[in-house]
């Protein structure tokens, strides 16, 4: 397959475009980037020094990839912002590479990202995450696999979102949300387990119930989080789902959401 540059597109000759690349009409492709075979760039999107995407990818029009981060700290060193395969960036996207901290801002596999969402310098997200209109990620946010990030929401800095949670539209992350949890509410809380999401995605019934009983030890037992952990250990068959709770909660940097208003 041959690659295909509109003429009005300005693509740097020193920019790596794998087989079957589309440029479209004002888009700009800087020096230090690398694109991934079949990937389509829109018009008027940007890619900038430190770009690296992946195959498959689709980036829509006035898309920001790889922009400098927002960091007064940044001394204009060279780092990346590297993107997986068969990503979506859509209209007026900004992922911004990473500072001298980690080198580099990191978006997987299957990932969408809908209009106007950020990731700031230094994320990583992992793959098949959904990002809704206008989340915005401060730098050093993690997102596991399949996470789901309802529209205007922001995530302050430092923060992880587990795998397979999901959090509703128009609320802000300030502290970390377990996985496979629903979060929502004003300040942000545990709702419930995200039953239905780990249903289709092959959960087992089993499986949906050990976390059931680990997130009812952790949030409606009157418990603090330590003593649940105790009690999920000694209590709970720790399958790897349930394991990966209680690892998640050990490594939790900003603390986990807290629970129900009702529970308060």
């Amino acid at each position: 397959m041959s690659i295909q540059i509109d003429p009005r597109a300005v693509v740097s000759p020193k920019a790596q475009l794998g087989k079957g690349v589309t440029v479209s009409p004002f888009a700009v492709v800087e020096d230090d980037v690398t694109i991934g075979d079949g990937t389509w760039i829109g018009p008027h999107a940007v890619l900038f020094n430190g770009a690296r995407v992946g195959r498959d990818c689709k980036i829509f029009p006035g898309a920001s990839v790889g922009a400098p981060p927002q960091d007064l700290k940044y001394k204009g060193e060279a780092t990346t912002l590297e993107v997986g395969d068969r990503t979506v960036i859509r209209e007026y996207v900004t992922l911004n590479r990473g500072t001298i901290d980690k080198g580099k801002t990191v978006i997987g596999n299957d990932c969408l990202f809908m209009a106007y969402t950020h990731a700031a310098h230094d994320c990583v997200v992992g793959n098949h995450v959904i990002l809704a209109n206008c989340v915005a990620l401060a730098g050093h946010v993690t997102v596991e696999d399949y996470a789901i990030v309802g529209g205007l929401t922001p995530v302050h800095q430092f923060v992880t979102i587990g795998a397979h949670a999901m959090i509703g539209g128009g609320f802000r992350a300030t502290k970390d949300v377990p996985p496979y949890v629903l979060a929502g509410q004003e300040p942000l809380c545990f709702e419930k387990l995200n039953s239905i999401g780990l249903q289709r995605r092959g959960f087992s019934e089993k499986t949906i119930s050990l976390l059931e009983q680990a997130f009812r030890l952790i949030y409606r037992s009157q418990l603090n989080v330590s003593q649940a952990a105790e009690r999920i250990k000694s209590e709970v068959e720790l399958v790897p789902e349930v394991q990966r709770v209680l690892d998640f909660i050990g490594n939790s940097k900003r603390g986990i959401i807290p629970g129900p208003k009702r529970n308060r």
